[in-house]
């Protein structure tokens, strides 16, 4: 039997940590505990979506568009 919690949330955390450097420490947690982590992370920054090219996307309430 597989047992799998989906996570819904945001985590803040200090601006000068990069989404790679929580993920690396993430993980590192996840992995410590013999768990498995499967999914994906935004950045979020003032309520908007940050894109990979480093410019705003859509804000977190905006449910008209696609991140």
């Amino acid at each position: 039997m597989r047992k799998e919690i989906e996570i819904q949330g945001c985590v803040e955390i200090p601006e000068s940590l990069t989404l790679d450097e929580f993920y690396d420490k993430f993980i590192a947690f996840i992995e410590a505990i013999n768990w498995s982590f499967g999914g994906g992370m935004n950045e979020i920054i003032d309520g908007f979506y940050i894109n990979p090219d480093g410019t705003k996307g859509t804000h977190v309430l905006d449910e008209s568009e696609e991140k």
